[in-house]
């Protein structure tokens, strides 16, 4: 009997958000293959029913190759999700070449190979919009004019250009505000940070910030794949209010079972010279910094409110996780970690 089943290549699976885009494909019932990079960790790729395929990113022929080698037909995959992108550099340029030019090869390998898929759906970030109204804090929409003031956000801006100038590719951009979850490493060292007792933050005037959780943005996407009213267009992808630091301070140490916690606000003055330090030292080591400039301007940025009734009124994205639901699961994944690193320490 033929196979009936919905084909999809996830580009960059082999990260955090990868991992959940994969199992919750397989949930549904597509015929599922990972793309990664010959030496990417598939700690989250571990299901015996994902077809594994490794790309050269940085060579056209060996993509062109790969797709042809990976396919399920002549004609591609139904769809694609391109989750492949890097969010800090040990150098600068790399930004432009991971997220921009890969995009611009890949897209031209599958248009020579007459496997361009029924939707493309791009993973971009709401930093490619750059600082909102940060003195009235009306809340980062769909028509935003960009402005992005960090080397991540231009290349991500850039990669969302080449997509649109495609008359012939079936696009639909994300651009998610900060994804959290389980395995997620950034927003880890926060929760570390509470978890001894301290919270560091950046400014003294207020600021919001926003969050989706990995379950709710997976969603958004499968959502999005299948709905015709998305195609060619552009969504924010958040939980539909913002936090302050202190909310997320409170909720986190409550969770965590700490009675206190220092508040400690760095100026911003400070930040930055910590951050090009950091930078500097990260660069002489040859190894990409969480702290640095692009980081600093991310960490001032007030404003991170946002407005997702496009998604809402296209493909029916209702988030099921607020924070308090997503740092209780988050939370207490850390936690089992942490205890299972004791046990293994005192082995």
């Amino acid at each position: 009997m033929q196979n009936m089943k919905k084909t999809l290549l996830i580009v960059g699976a082999g990260g955090f958000i990868g991992g959940f885009i994969a199992e919750e494909a397989l949930r549904r019932g597509y015929d599922t293959w990972a793309g990664v990079r010959a030496t990417t960790s598939r700690r989250w790729l571990d299901n015996p029913q994902l077809h594994i395929v490794d790309f050269d990113y940085d060579d056209p022929e060996a993509v062109a190759a790969t797709l042809r080698e990976a396919a399920p037909s002549p004609q591609g995959w139904d769809y694609i999700i391109w989750n492949l992108g890097a969010t800090k550099c040990a150098n600068f340029a790399d930004f432009n070449r991971i997220n921009f030019e890969y995009v611009r090869t890949f897209t031209d390998e599958l248009r020579r190979a007459g496997m361009l898929p029924a939707r493309f759906l791009y993973m971009s970030s709401l930093s490619a919009l750059g600082p909102g109204d940060e003195k009235g804090y009306a809340p980062l929409t769909s028509a935003t004019v960009p402005q992005p003031n960090t080397r991540y956000g231009l290349s991500k801006i850039k990669a969302e250009t080449c997509l649109e100038l495609q008359p012939d590719l079936s696009w639909t951009i994300f651009r998610p505000t900060g994804v959290y979850g389980p395995h997620e490493r950034d927003y880890l060292m926060m929760i570390k940070s509470i978890d001894a007792g301290w919270d560091f933050g950046v400014g003294y005037r207020r600021q919001m910030l926003t969050f989706v959780y990995v379950a709710d943005l997976v969603e958004a996407m499968f959502k999005a794949l299948e709905a015709p009213a998305a195609l060619k267009k552009k969504y924010i992808i958040s939980e539909d209010r913002a936090y302050s630091q202190a909310e997320f301070r409170s909720l986190t140490a409550r969770l965590l079972g700490k009675k206190f916690v220092v508040p400690v606000r760095l100026p911003l003055w400070a930040a930055y010279v910590a951050s090009t330090v950091a930078e500097k030292v990260a660069a002489l080591q040859g190894k990409p910094s969480t702290l640095n400039r692009d980081k600093y301007k991310i960490m001032r940025q007030r404003n991170w409110n946002c407005d997702i009734s496009d998604a809402r009124r296209d493909f029916g994205f209702e988030p099921q996780w607020p924070l308090e639901r997503g740092l209780a699961a988050t939370v207490a994944e850390y936690l089992k970690e942490k205890k299972a690193a004791r046990e293994s320490r005192r082995r």
